[in-house]
Parts: structure tokens; sequence; C-alpha cells
């Protein structure tokens, strides 16, 4: 094993390139937005750079996501291929999670997915026991988002797609119904910060834990700390938010803004415009998943929290007063959660400051508009 640190940049993910990309593209989007007139829509100011978009009709908000899951499936077909545990159907669940999760961050609740499958050869799709799993993974995940499957696409791409794997992804439709359950980033200085936990690592910095698979001693079998195998703890399905953004409607809480911590990790929290101060003096407890990969990537906290979700998958920001019962709704849909900052106005700064840890990120280090 190497002595360097293994940090998602050397792992070959350029977030900043990626972003830039990003940027010129909603530069191009927003000259095609005049078309919704011809269909009595309209785009619903502020939604370019958030994580879904919305469209605005006469009484309510439609919303719109396509999401991808990313490099976890290798992960699936590794271990599958090492110990012929099939996890398929967790990672079906995860690629909904990364889908309905950013659309229930604006308010949406979804009312219908799409599934995206591509495969590089037709074998990978004979394997009964893989398809049979993915198929019921997504269908769970739907069921638990309050959603329909609505259909979806499946290509063989040979000479695209690297045979023996897939690439999966998809969309998702949702509605905001009344327009005043729109979740838009209404924030007030001395706001509360509710941390909902995540199961793990979810969906993002998988291209890094594959990498430290080839490098750690037992690779995706090596132990951790609780005694499970780094592969299968990689592998915990997602945490679907949407249950408790319902919930939160339902009992009249407002959330004024969420945050889905996928990439860019805890950065994240001032995903906002505005500019506010994001004081944590509070943080999750961290899975012994991510102790064993800042031990054996060699990262410092800086680094892991900056990359990854460490114990919180989602952040929503309520008035002080709603805080408490944010918590205690956030655990009745069975997620735990705690109270664990504050935001702060401090003139035109922006930043992000974890005060346990003595972290703080400035506006320059994330900028996705």
């Amino acid at each position: 094993m190497s002595d360097s640190p293994l940090t998602y940049h050397a792992a070959g993910v350029h977030y900043d390139v990626l972003d830039a990309f990003k940027r010129h593209c909603q530069a191009g989007a927003g000259r095609t937005v005049g078309n919704l007139l011809a269909h009595g829509l309209r785009e619903a100011p502020g939604t370019r750079g958030e994580s879904c978009y919305l469209v605005e009709a006469e009484h309510e908000y439609l919303a719109h996501v396509e999401e991808a899951l990313g490099t976890k499936i290798l992960v699936a077909d590794a271990v599958y291929r090492e110990t012929g545990a099939s996890h398929y159907t967790a990672i079906a669940y995860d690629d909904v999670a990364t889908i309905v999760n950013d659309l229930a961050s604006c308010g949406a609740l979804p009312t219908v997915v799409a599934m995206y499958a591509a495969v590089g050869d037709n074998d990978y799709l004979a394997d009964t026991t893989r398809a049979a799993d993915l198929a019921r993974g997504f269908a769970d995940a739907c069921a638990t988002s309050g959603a329909a499957w609505g259909g979806g696409e499946t290509q063989t791409l040979r000479g695209m797609v690297t045979p023996g794997t897939a690439i999966l992804g998809g969309s998702a439709v949702g509605r905001i119904a009344p327009k005043s359950l729109r979740i838009a980033g209404d924030v007030q200085d001395g706001d509360a910060i509710v941390c909902l936990a995540s199961s793990g690592v979810h969906t993002n910095g998988l291209t890094l834990c594959r990498a430290l698979a080839e490098r750690v001693e037992g690779g995706y079998q090596a132990p951790l700390s609780d005694g499970r195998t780094y592969g299968a703890a990689l592998l915990d399905p997602s945490v679907i938010y949407v249950p408790f953004v319902r919930a939160c409607q339902q009992a009249g809480l407002v959330l004024r803004y969420c945050v889905h911590l996928t990439g860019h990790g805890w950065r994240k929290a001032m995903r906002l415009e505005e500019p506010f101060v994001y004081a944590f003096d509070r943080l999750p407890d961290v899975q012994p998943v991510f102790r064993f990969l800042q031990e054996h990537a060699r990262l410092d906290d800086r680094e892991m929290y900056g990359t990854y979700n460490m114990g919180s998958g989602w952040l929503a920001y309520v008035r002080p007063d709603d805080a408490e019962r944010c918590v205690e709704i956030a655990r009745a849909t069975g997620v735990a959660a705690f109270v664990a900052g504050t935001i702060r106005r401090e003139g035109d700064r922006k930043a992000v400051v974890l005060e346990p840890l003595g972290i703080t990120w400035e506006r320059e280090s994330l900028e996705l508009r």
C-alpha cells in the first residue's frame, strides 16, 4: 500500500472541470426558456443552479430531475464476482434515491420515475439474479418515494460501455401543489440547521472508494471495525428523504431550504446563492466505512468532509422555533436527526464552518452557478 494520500482529485474526478461545464450548459439552457410560453408555462424564478428544475403553471410547480448512479455499480459487480452475493436490489434502490432526493430538495413530491440502463453486452442482463434484483430494487424505491415507475430505456452500447457492467440512471417528474410548498431558499439570519442521518457513503465518492480497494490488503473483503467487510458497507442503500419532506408538508412545518449532501460533501451546505455563514457546532456520528476510508487513503478531515456526507445525507434549514419539531418529524419517518448549527448573516460573506473540526470553506470553494 502506498503512503501517499489518495484524494478524490488523484482518483480521477475533477469537480472544477465538471462545474465549469455545468455553468456553460446553464448559459445555453437559459436561451431556451422562452419556449415554455407556448405551453402556458414559465421558468420558476431562481431555479437555475438548484438540484431540480421547476416550471411554473397557474396553480402548481412541475419539477424535473435527471440523474445517474455513478460508479457504485462497479463495486456491486466486483463483490458479486468475488462472493456470489447480489447487492443489485440495493444498487437500483440507490439509483432512484439519487433522483428523488434531488427532486424533493425543492419541495416536489415525485409522481413518475423512469429508468435508464445501458450495458456493454447482453450477457450482463442475461444473469437472471442480477436482472430480477435490479428490477426489484427500482420498484421498491419508487414505492418508498410514493411514485409510479413509468418506464425507461435500455440500450446495449458495445464499444461505449465496458462489457460486464452497466450504466444506471433515470429521471423523475414531480409536483409542488399548492405553490406555497416550494422550498425556495427563504433563509433568515439565525435559522437552525437540522442534520438527517445517512446510511453510509450513499452514491458519492465511489471512484475514490474503488481506487482504495485496489490499494488496501483484502480489497473489498477487508474488515471494518464493526466486523463487516468494506465492500458490503459501501453497498448499503441510500436513505430516501422524500417521506421526511412529505411529512413536513403535512405537518405544516416550513422547510426554508434543503440540501442533498452528495458531490462536494459539506461544502454544499452553502449551495444557496445568497451569502450566509453556515456554522455547525455539532457533527453526526461517522460510520466505520468512513473511518476505514480516511485511515487507509491517508486523508485529513478537510478532504473527507469536502468529499463525503460523513454521516449526514440531508440538511434542513428551518426557523429556530421549528428545529426540534423538525427533528421529531425526521425520527418519525425512521431517520435519525439532530439540530446541528445556525445560519448567520455576516455581510456578504458566504462560508461553511465546521466548528468541532476547525474547518472553514469560503465561497470560492463551491461554484455551481
